[in-house]
């Protein structure tokens, strides 16, 4: 029952591996590995197999935490609306009531939203198999590396169906997910690149110390799930929408977020108590005061605590101790943002069409720009307000290092690129909400996007120097970074003063700063009239 028999593990296969959308992704993940590889291939005219060519080793690195990377992006997105889907759907309940023990149905679960990762793993086999003959790793080296590579899969995994259990949306337990996963992610790749040269130490950590920690840690959040739904808290889906945020502050753990205090209220307005001003936009009132925190507030203290349990040790590194790489904590504010951001704006029309309301808005006397602008500016101020719990650690090292007094149009340069990324994020989030069915596509369509604007002009920047490509293509690939800020952060100019024992001082490229902010803004533009042209059209719709 628990495996070979179970009903909730063969229900989850057949939907999950027989859509389009399970052979869509399996050909576009090898495609994506045979690109790196194809890409990253010697290109020495003779290779001497018998001394490990620098290159071959240089590859096999690449793939490894290539496929590391985005195995543990897929993860969480398939474990995450395990349990919580159900809690969506209604039918929470009726699984509690059925005859299956809660371990059964969490083993169910979590296998089934695993597989069809292991399906892609397994799939990148004749992939590397390719790249054993040049040399650089031993087959003992690849078999260890997919062990850990499965145990952080099911790691993650099981993170996922942890979450799910304790939040009522697909979108609230994502999100948590991705920040618990983030570190470990991290730390992971972190690992892996600086033990290249201890082949042996590396093998025996990745085969033996790793798996037992892992697999350790996930029985032990799996038993939390099941006891969670042995003895469920949650019951009474029907009843229970509405949670009583001051019964949850008394209750709470840790974080207690208070409403009628600063700086609480900017992000967790209190209960309204007085009438609606006339001319006042409905749609603003109604998601500022009940919209948002229905669900309680246990996603905004677990985000408020994990994220600035991460950035004090990253603000003594990167701003006091190796103030020459200070744009990395604004990669891991941009990050966070990425993260949180969306989980709020991508919610904001899909749920009125799940909850069939949209037709009945949208014959409201208000216009496309008012809908639009009463949803997204209590969204934006919530992500901005808890993006802005981060740059406190910036403002203080900008402050209190002397080094940075100098640099002072760059740390202002940092600030403008990150409350970019918040108005661009919010946008892309509620264009990708407007034009799905259901939150979780739209949250999934937005961290897409994200990745591919942010993430993918760096990638291919970095995969051109690494490949040592000619001088034209590699500044060409400069300039693809317009569209992400991660880019524009390394391109702001540091001085001297940050490191003066370093030869390594960034001279900056300015020209790109601003294309990004260029870039950015007609983004923003050309996205927002894309939306109200669609509103009216289905407002057109609905009055006809």
């Amino acid at each position: 029952m628990y495996v070979f028999e179970n009903p909730v593990l063969q229900r989850e296969l057949l939907v999950n591996l027989r859509t389009k959308r399970a052979f869509v992704l399996l050909a576009v993940y090898q495609l994506l590995l045979a690109t790196v590889v194809v890409a990253a291939w010697p290109s020495d005219q003779r290779l001497d197999l018998t001394t490990n060519p620098p290159s071959a080793t240089k590859l096999v690195n690449l793939f490894f935490l290539g496929q590391y990377v985005i195995a543990s992006l897929m993860a969480p997105s398939f474990a995450a609306g395990t349990i919580a889907g159900e809690k969506e759907r209604k039918t929470y309940e009726m699984l509690l009531a059925s005859p299956l023990r809660p371990g059964a149905i969490i083993i169910g679960k979590v296998v089934a939203s695993l597989t069809h990762i292991g399906m892609l793993i397994i799939g990148s086999l004749p992939i590397i198999v390719l790249c054993l003959p040049l040399g650089g790793v031993s087959v003992y080296e690849v078999l260890a590396a997919y062990l850990g590579l499965i145990i952080s899969v099911i790691l993650f995994g099981a993170i996922g169906v942890m979450a799910s259990s304790y939040f009522p949306r697909t979108s609230s337990a994502l999100v948590v997910s991705y920040l618990a996963i983030l570190p470990l992610v991290i730390g992971a790749c972190l690992f892996w690149a600086s033990m290249a040269s201890e082949g042996d130490l590396r093998l025996k950590i990745s085969a033996i110390v790793f798996p037992a920690f892992g697999l350790t840690a996930v029985i032990l959040m799996g038993a939390a799930a099941a006891g969670r739904m042995l003895y469920p808290p949650d019951v009474g889906s029907e009843g229970k929408e509405v949670i009583d945020l001051d019964r949850e502050a008394e209750e709470a753990v840790g974080l207690v977020i208070q409403p009628d205090q600063f700086p609480d209220r900017l992000f967790a307005p209190p209960k309204k108590d007085e009438m609606m001003a006339d001319g006042a936009n409905p749609v603003y009132d109604k998601e500022l005061h009940s919209e948002i925190f229905s669900q309680g507030t246990l996603m905004l203290r677990l985000v408020i605590q994990i994220s600035i349990l991460l950035a004090i040790p990253m603000m003594g590194v990167f701003l006091f101790f190796q103030q020459r790489h200070a744009p990395w904590f604004g990669v891991y504010v941009i990050v966070f943002n990425m993260l949180v951001g969306p989980s709020f704006l991508a919610s904001s029309i899909t749920s009125e069409r799940e909850r069939q309301t949209l037709d009945l808005l949208l014959t409201t006397p208000l216009s496309p720009i008012q809908i639009l602008w009463g949803k997204f500016v209590v969204r934006f101020r919530i992500t901005f307000v808890l993006t802005s719990f981060l740059m406190w650690p910036l403002i203080l090292g900008a402050a209190l290092n002397t080094s940075f007094w100098s640099n002072g149009l760059t740390v202002l340069g940092m600030f403008l690129i990150i409350a970019t990324v918040c108005l661009v994020n919010c946008v892309i989030a509620l264009a990708c909400s407007l034009f799905s069915r259901k939150t979780s596509i739209a949250l999934l369509t937005t961290y897409a996007v994200l990745l591919l604007l942010y993430v993918a002009p760096p990638a291919f920047s970095t995969l051109a120097r690494t490949l040592e490509m000619s001088a034209p293509v590699i500044a060409r690939a400069d300039w693809t970074g317009v569209a992400s800020p991660f880019s524009a952060l390394f391109a702001l100019p540091l001085n001297e003063e940050i490191a003066p024992e370093s030869p390594e001082v960034n001279a900056g490229q300015w020209p790109l700063v601003i294309g990004y902010f260029l870039f950015s803004a007609t983004l923003v533009m050309g996205i927002t009239a894309a939306m109200v042209l669609r509103l009216r059209s289905r407002q057109g719709l609905s009055e006809g």
